[in-house]
C-alpha cells in the first residue's frame, strides 16, 4: 500500500476522484477547518456528503474513511454514514494529499502549497487570538520565572558571600539572609573605612542595633585580606545586581498574587497563590486542572515516584505539589496521607468553581479552607467537623450576596464610564463651539470688508449712471433746438471737432439768396 501511494500511476489505479468542492473564500475555509478541529459537521461538508455519497445496501456496504476519529463519530451520529479511521485510511489520505494537485484539473503543486500555508497561518493566528487560556498562560510564565529567580538569586548570593568573604569573613556569621548580606556588602565596601558615622545606615539595613554594633566591632578586628579598589568595584556592582533581582522577585510575586486573585480566587485562598499557580502550571491550564480527578491532583508533581513505585511494586507517593501547603506540614506523620487526600478533594472543587463560574468570588475557597482546618482539628482532638451540605449552603448564600454586590459595582463603573464619555464629548463639543465663535468674528470682518467694497462699487456705478443721464439730457436739448445729432464714437467725435474748427460754416438767409439771383439776371 505504501509503495502504491508514492507513484501517481499506481495511485490512480486504486483511487479515483468522484467529487470535489472547493471553498468559496478564505473565510469559509477557516470556518470549515475550525469546525473539523472541534468535531463539528459543517454545512459545506454535510452538503458534499449528502449529494455525492452513495447509499449503502445489503449487497454493497459503503464505508467512509476519515482521518480524525472525532469528526468521524460526528458524521456517523448526524448523517448516519458508517466511518472508519486508522489503518489503510491514513495511508490513502496521505497519498491524496501527496497527489492532490494531479487529481484536480487546473491546480498546480505551488498554488496548492500556497493555499495550505495561508490556511495554516490563519488557523494558528485564530487559535492564538481566541485562546481560552490567555490568563492562565500569564500565571504559568510568572510562576516558572519565580522559581528560576529563586534558584538564580540563591546562586548569585552565595557567589557574593564567597567573593566578599575574602575581605570580611566575619560578616557571613553575623548576617544569614542573602538579600541583607548583599546590601551590606554594597554599603560597607572597604571594611577599614567603616566608622561610627555609618552605624545608622547599618541599623536601617539590619533592623537591629546590636547586630549593627557587632558588624562594626568585627570590621575593626577582622582577619580578612586587603582588597584592591577595582575588586571592590566589581563586588559592589555584582551585589547591586543581586539586590535588584531580589527586589524584582518581590514585585513579580505581587503580580502573581493579583493574577491568581483574578483567575483562581478560590484555589488561591484554599492552598495559597504559589502552590495554586504551580498546580495550574503543571496541569497546563485551569481547565485541565478542573478536569482532573482528586486522585490525580493529589500526586500531581510526583510522577517519577509513582512510576518507580509501580515498577518496583513499592508504596505509591501520598502527595505531590500540594505537600508545600501548610496543612500537610501541620498534620502528624500518621495523618499526612489522609489530609493530603482530603486537601486534593477540596482543591478539585475549588478549581472547578473558578473555571466554570461566571463571576469569580473567594467565598467558596474560604469555606473549603475552614473545612480543611476542621478536619485537621478532628484528627488531632476528635472534634466532629460540620457536614459538607451545611457549609455549601452557607457558601452559596454568601456567594450570591457577593455576586450581587459585584454586579452593582460593575454597573456603577459602567455608569461612571458612560458619564466620563459624555463629559468628554461635551468638552469636545464646547471646544468646537469656541473655535466656531472664534471663526465667526473673522467671517464678520470679511463680510463687512466685502460690504464696504460693495458700497464703493455701488457709488462708482451711481457715478457712471449720473454721467449717462447727463449725456442723455444733452442729447434731448440738442433735439429740442432742432439739431439732430447722431451718436458718434469718441475717435470720430474728435475728427469732427477738428473739421469744424478748420472750416466754419456760416448760415445764409433766404433774402440774400434772392438778391444774388436778381443780380445774376
Amino acid at each position: 500500500v505504501v509503495e502504491s501511494m508514492l507513484t501517481i500511476g499506481k495511485f490512480n489505479s486504486i483511487v479515483k476522484l468522484v467529487a470535489f468542492s472547493p471553498f468559496k473564500s478564505a473565510q469559509s475555509a477557516l470556518e470549515n477547518m475550525n469546525a473539523v478541529s472541534e468535531g463539528i459537521v459543517h454545512e459545506d461538508m454535510r452538503l458534499l456528503l449528502e449529494t455525492n455519497m452513495p447509499a449503502s445496501s445489503k449487497k454493497r456496504k459503503v464505508i467512509l474513511g476519515v482521518a480524525d476519529p472525532k469528526i468521524g463519530a460526528a458524521i456517523q451520529e448526524e448523517i448516519g454514514i458508517h466511518c472508519q479511521t486508522g489503518g489503510v485510511v491514513a495511508e490513502i489520505l496521505r497519498g491524496v494529499r501527496l497527489h492532490f494537485h494531479s487529481l484536480v484539473q487546473g491546480l498546480s503543486a505551488l498554488s496548492a502549497a500556497k493555499a495550505q500555508l495561508g490556511l495554516g497561518h490563519s488557523y494558528s493566528r485564530a487559535k492564538v487570538k481566541f485562546n481560552v487560556n490567555r490568563a492562565d498562560n500569564m500565571i504559568i510564565q510568572s510562576i516558572s520565572l519565580l522559581d528560576q529567580l529563586d534558584k538564580d538569586i540563591n546562586t548569585f548570593s552565595m557567589r557574593v558571600r564567597e567573593w566578599y568573604g575574602y575581605h570580611f569573613p566575619e560578616l557571613i556569621k553575623i548576617v544569614a539572609d542573602n538579600y541583607t548580606y548583599c546590601r551590606l556588602a554594597k554599603l560597607i565596601g572597604n571594611r577599614k573605612e567603616l566608622s561610627e558615622e555609618s552605624l545608622g545606615s547599618l541599623e536601617e539595613i539590619v533592623m537591629d542595633s546590636a547586630k549593627a554594633q557587632a558588624i562594626l566591632d568585627a570590621a575593626r578586628s577582622s582577619m580578612g585580606m586587603d582588597i584592591s579598589p577595582i575588586d571592590l568595584i566589581n563586588i559592589e556592582s555584582f551585589s547591586n545586581r543581586v539586590v535588584s533581582l531580589a527586589e524584582y522577585r518581590t514585585t513579580l510575586q505581587d503580580y502573581l498574587r493579583s493574577k491568581m486573585s483574578q483567575v483562581a480566587p478560590n484555589l488561591a485562598v484554599l492552598i495559597g497563590e504559589v502552590v495554586g499557580a504551580r498546580l495550574i502550571s503543571h496541569a497546563g491550564s485551569l481547565t485541565n486542572l478542573a478536569k482532573y480527578p482528586a486522585s490525580t491532583v493529589q500526586i500531581l508533581g510526583a510522577e517519577k515516584a509513582l512510576f518507580r513505585a509501580l515498577k518496583t511494586r513499592g508504596n505509591t507517593p501520598k502527595y505531590g505539589l500540594i505537600f508545600h501547603s501548610t496543612f500537610i506540614g501541620r498534620a502528624a506523620a500518621k495523618n499526612k496521607g489522609r489530609i493530603s487526600r482530603y486537601l486534593a478533594n477540596k482543591c478539585t472543587i475549588a478549581s472547578r468553581i473558578d473555571c466554570f463560574s461566571e463571576i469569580p468570588t473567594s467565598v467558596y475557597g474560604g469555606k473549603l479552607r475552614d473545612q480543611v482546618e476542621e478536619r485537621l482539628a478532628f484528627y488531632e482532638t476528635g472534634e466532629a467537623p460540620r457536614k459538607n451540605s451545611e457549609v455549601m449552603k452557607e457558601a452559596a448564600t454568601e456567594a450570591a450576596e457577593v455576586a450581587a454586590k459585584l454586579k452593582r459595582k460593575m454597573e456603577k463603573k459602567e455608569k461612571r464610564r458612560k458619564k466620563r464619555e459624555k463629559r468628554k464629548l461635551e468638552g469636545l463639543a464646547a471646544e468646537q463651539g469656541q473655535e466656531d465663535e472664534e471663526e465667526e468674528p473673522a467671517t464678520k470682518r470679511a463680510k463687512l470688508e466685502s460690504e464696504e467694497n460693495g458700497d464703493v462699487e455701488v457709488e462708482v456705478k451711481k457715478k457712471k449712471k449720473k454721467k449717462k443721464t447727463d449725456n442723455e439730457e444733452l442729447m434731448l436739448d440738442s433735439v429740442s433746438n432742432g439739431v439732430q445729432e447722431t451718436v458718434v464714437p469718441k475717435k470720430k467725435r474728435k475728427q469732427l471737432v477738428a473739421e469744424e474748427v478748420e472750416e466754419p460754416v456760416t448760415p445764409v438767409s433766404d433774402k440774400k439768396k434772392k438778391k444774388k439771383k436778381n443780380k445774376s439776371e
